[in-house]
């Protein structure tokens, strides 16, 4: 199917790519084939995130105490307290990456593919495309943002999108804590189409181009 090639104005296939990579682990024991086992970003916020990641942990983090044990981390981190440190301790920019890649639902999720060998990189818009009923929802959400005429227009499909978005982090959160990893791969994808939606409505503006945010 070749339809996503033939997008609206303003509207382009997900930027794959631009999602965090998990970084090389560094193995603690003898089981080299479980990230659970291995250190990653959620050994770095053991307060926040005490049972680690999926399964073995919920998917969803809160938010607040993910903030407070950053802000704990960066401290130590700071070059004025950190002088004495191992130089193998995590420096500033690690840390950053973490916590930016675990806040959000999205990157998380691809995080813990690519944890799990899983790389949702540009192959992966074929899952999109395969899944017919995502392709259609995209059409015509497409055909409504290119008909739009004033921001009123967009209230239906506003809603909507933001109730697609929810509905596919739960998904994928609900993939990764049962450690299906190849349906927590295809609702990455849909997760990603559906921001893609939802970013084109929000920054739709009368007379000026979509500016999509990935």
């Amino acid at each position: 199917m070749k339809l996503l090639q033939r997008l609206p104005r303003g509207l382009s296939r997900p930027a794959y790519r631009m999602a965090p990579r998990a970084p090389a682990a560094v193995r603690h024991n003898s089981d080299a084939n479980s990230p659970a086992k291995t250190k990653t970003f959620y050994g770095l916020f053991p307060q926040s995130i005490p049972h680690g990641p999926p399964p073995l942990g919920p998917f969803a983090v809160d938010l607040r105490a993910l903030q407070r044990e950053f802000f704990t981390l960066q401290q130590i981190a700071h070059p004025d307290v950190s002088a004495a440190r191992s130089p193998t301790d995590v420096d500033s920019s690690y840390i950053n990456h973490a916590y930016s890649t675990l806040r959000d639902p999205l990157s998380r999720a691809v995080y813990l593919l690519g944890l799990h060998g899983m790389d949702v990189g540009e192959d992966a818009g074929m899952v999109g495309m395969d899944d017919k009923e995502l392709l259609m929802e995209v059409l015509e959400a497409h055909e409504v943002i290119e008909e739009a005429r004033a921001r009123q227009d967009l209230d239906v499909l506003e809603r909507e999108a933001k109730e697609r978005v929810l509905e596919s982090e739960k998904a994928v959160g609900e993939a990764c804590e049962s450690g299906d990893w190849e349906r927590a791969r295809k609702e990455a994808v849909r997760l990603r189409y559906r921001r893609n939606v939802k970013a084109a409505v929000d920054h739709w503006e009368e007379g000026k181009p979509v500016v999509l945010v990935h």
